[in-house]
């Protein structure tokens, strides 16, 4: 979004960007278009809203599939008469900003299910850009998998990494239900975790080393151009112990005893929030997997609260 805003006559105004999903719905029509002094609890000063800072530049609304229904209209209103009114106000406020809005989800299933408002998607989809994932280009893989390897260390203070081609091999086949903010996760853990200067294959998360399958409908094979397929099952199995008996190693068990024992080896102080951050994503962005990314349905899967997830990806910097 910020790229293709540089190419345009709005490039000298202002970019100013909001995760429409990210916050609850009252606090989310607050940042959106402001508020009065006295508008609701707490509030003792007015404030300018989003559309008001990025006066003359661009909007950036990103998870626009995720926005409430009835903050969709006010946000049509606003695209249509090209005003709005802050929260608790009376005064017309001008908007002069174009939006740019991105999401993950697909609209026109989101419209059809009642989800998303027809009118504001005609509004929104003037110009249509799709960015392929990840998994659909992955001849990138190896250019930013050095780049973030790169970062990584540059954050860290140490001297970047290297990776085997086995290892880059192996990293190419993954389907990164998480996009390339999972890529860059992934790097950032290595950089922390790999206990070798160079990557090879047995360094890789446990999901990248054995990714898990997922079989298609028996009925439908192939999804429809544009259309999630419908709850896939994994072809993976649980493991049960007999009552009384400690849980088998399964491999990634023994990669996290590893793990810790290396930070735990290392002097670290921080070894429950490093693992416990990369057993939190690696969950959410499974159950993401198993959804196709529908947020409300992972959450229920998992059995947290829909803001418990968003508040989680947010705070793990996953891109679902």
């Amino acid at each position: 979004a910020r790229g293709e805003c540089l190419c345009n006559a709005r490039a000298s105004g202002p970019f100013v960007a909001i995760n429409t999903a990210a916050l609850p719905k009252d606090l989310l029509e607050s940042e959106l278009f402001g508020h009065e002094r006295g508008a609701f609890t707490g509030a003792q000063t007015s404030r300018r809203g989003r559309f008001e800072q990025a006066e003359g530049g661009t909007l950036f609304l990103d998870e626009i599939g995720d926005m409430p229904f009835d903050l969709q209209t006010r946000l049509l209103r606003v695209l249509s008469d090209g005003h709005f009114y802050r929260v608790g106000g009376h005064s017309a406020v001008k908007a002069n900003v174009r939006v740019i809005a991105a999401t993950h989800q697909d609209l026109e299933q989101r419209v059809k299910e009642g989800g998303f408002r027809e009118d504001l998607f005609h509004r929104l989809n003037v110009i249509r850009l799709r960015l392929p994932a990840l998994r659909e280009r992955r001849e990138d893989v190896p250019m930013l998998t050095r780049y973030f390897l790169q970062r990584s260390a540059q954050q860290l203070g140490v001297e970047p990494k290297r990776i085997t081609e086995a290892a880059m091999a192996q990293l190419g086949q993954f389907q990164f239900p998480g996009n390339v903010r999972q890529l860059e996760n992934i790097c950032h853990w290595l950089t922390v975790m790999a206990p070798a200067q160079v990557i090879e294959i047995k360094d890789l998360p446990p999901e990248v080393q054995s990714p898990p399958t997922f079989d298609p409908p028996a009925e439908e094979a192939v999804p429809k151009a544009g259309l999630a397929q419908e709850n896939p099952q994994p072809t993976v199995s649980t493991v049960f112990a007999p009552a009384g008996q400690a849980m088998p190693d399964t491999g990634w068990e023994q990669l996290l005893e590893r793990e810790a024992l290396h930070l735990l080896s290392a002097g670290r102080n921080d070894v429950w929030d490093v693992l416990a951050r990369q057993f939190e994503s690696r969950l959410i962005l499974t159950a993401l997997s198993t959804t196709r990314g529908r947020r409300i349905e992972a959450a229920q899967r998992l059995g947290i609260g829909r803001n418990t997830i968003t508040r989680k990806i947010q705070e793990l910097g996953i891109d679902d």
